[in-house]
């Protein structure tokens, strides 16, 4: 369970529906990325808070402005 405020959740709802909508699965992102899936499964369930180095690296990937994010 996240302990996080609103506004990061709304951030993790994002980053899993640019997944989504880049037709990705957990897995193939992590293998991108050259990190476990459990890294993917735990950024996007607030496990792990993101630093903004990390979402640049997913924004690229799922080829979303990083402002997508954080608006």
């Amino acid at each position: 369970m996240s302990i996080w405020s609103e506004d990061y959740k709304a951030i993790r709802e994002r980053l899993r529906k640019a997944r989504l909508a880049a037709r990705l699965k957990q897995a193939d992102v992590a293998k991108l990325l050259k990190r476990p899936q459990s890294y993917i499964s735990d950024c996007e369930s607030g496990e792990k808070k993101l630093d903004v180095l990390e979402l640049k690296e997913f924004a690229k990937l799922y080829k979303k402005p990083l402002s997508y994010f954080v608006r």
